[in-house]
């Protein structure tokens, strides 16, 4: 069985999805791998060490696609400068994993589904205990919510930790974490680490412990209404619960000098928690990082990709900050894949068991058919009917 392992070619996107080590344990498990020339050289893995590992580099793009049982990618197949779309390049019955934002851009799965290509979706793999170490949504946003709170101690102009000089005692910096996922929980423990007093908020009361376990203060709003999702997450709620969550935090923002949102809900605009009256409210100089920038922002002064300044206050959008920290990024994405790779993978072929909740959950097209019943509906998909007895 040959795996490939694409060079990524989105703007900005500097991961690569396997790294010579994660090679070589492939090539251990008998089986052949394929990686594109210059894969990994932005995230500082040179061909040379792929090829000690035991791959075949392979200078043509279209040749390693078209030879994939298995192509391993960090973001969705993109089109190509030539106008090709990655898609095609598969062929019928290969398989993809990758990211795929399949709620974001359910076209995506609609054409993988009429390439007649298997896939799945790292984005869905479930939030249990047996699926931990493939779950690269966890181990990606952990990345982001480290390097968030290193732009914004850069950013700041004030010292982070408390420190005492011969010109008086400093006051630490205050930092306000909104969302305690993997993301916010990684922003906690780094503001703690830099000396900073940091408070959090999350409308979901079971994560208070673990804030608290950080050194954080947990900020608590009572809310009469469900707040977690499957697996874990935050779920989507009401306008009257927002607002609520909005009176309760917005003093918190304001005496903040940092703060870091983290909000997101797959598929739909990120949950507004600040508005534009609160970064008024803030003292110049203030900073916030937005991690859910790209699906509209959780500030209401946000621009994706831009850094802008609103009433004294620099507002940072990011975008894709795993890829700004490509080596560490593609190690534990690679380690996420090389688990999956290994759970589906038995004697050198690809064995798929519908009745097996990883398997069921992470496959979101397989012979031509949409298996995630949310991307059908995004597409208008009516649902496969039952086969008659």
């Amino acid at each position: 069985m040959k795996i490939a392992i694409a060079k990524e070619i989105e703007v900005g996107e500097r991961r690569v999805a396997v790294i010579p080590d994660t090679v070589a344990r492939l090539v251990k498990q008998g089986l052949e791998v394929l990686v594109e020339a210059g894969a990994g050289e932005r995230a500082y893995f040179p061909d040379a060490d792929y090829e000690a590992a035991g791959a075949r580099i392979v200078q043509d793009a279209t040749q390693l696609w078209g030879e994939a049982d298995i192509l391993l990618k960090v973001g969705p197949p993109q089109e190509r400068e030539n106008g090709q779309l990655e898609v095609n390049l598969l062929r019928e019955g290969a398989v993809l994993i990758s990211f795929l934002n399949p709620l974001g851009t359910p076209e995506v799965i609609q054409h993988l589904a009429e390439r007649k290509v298997t896939a799945f979706s790292m984005e869905m793999i479930p939030r249990t205990s047996r699926a931990q170490s493939m779950d690269a949504l966890s181990s990606q946003a952990g990345v982001a919510g480290y390097k968030a709170t290193l732009i914004a101690a850069a950013a700041l102009p004030k010292f982070f930790p408390m420190l005492t000089t011969a010109a008086g005692t400093i006051a630490p910096a205050k930092v306000f974490v909104m969302g305690a996922g993997v993301a916010g929980l990684q922003a906690i423990a780094t503001a703690r680490r830099l000396g900073a007093v940091v408070e959090a908020f999350d409308i979901r009361p079971a994560v208070k412990e673990e804030v608290q376990s950080l050194g954080a203060k947990f900020v608590e709003v009572k809310l009469e209404e469900d707040t977690v999702a499957a697996g874990g997450y935050a779920k989507e709620v009401s306008e009257a619960a927002k607002q609520r969550s909005r009176e309760v935090v917005t003093e918190h923002v304001r005496q903040s000098d940092v703060v870091i949102t983290t909000a997101q809900v797959p598929g739909k605009k990120a949950p507004l928690l600040v508005t534009e009256e609160m970064v008024n409210q803030m003292k110049p100089g203030s900073v916030i990082v937005d991690l859910a920038a790209d699906q509209g922002g959780n500030c209401a002064c946000t621009e994706p990709g831009k850094d802008v300044v609103h009433h004294g206050v620099t507002i940072i959008g990011t975008i894709n900050l795993p890829a700004s920290m490509p080596i560490h990024a593609s190690q534990m994405y690679a380690k996420n894949l090389l688990t999956l790779v290994q759970y589906l993978v038995k004697d050198g072929a690809l064995q798929l068991n519908f009745d097996d909740d990883i398997v069921n959950s992470a496959c979101v097209v397989h012979a031509g058919e949409i298996r995630n019943q949310r991307v059908r509906e995004a597409l208008g998909v009516p649902s496969p009917q039952p086969s008659a007895l």
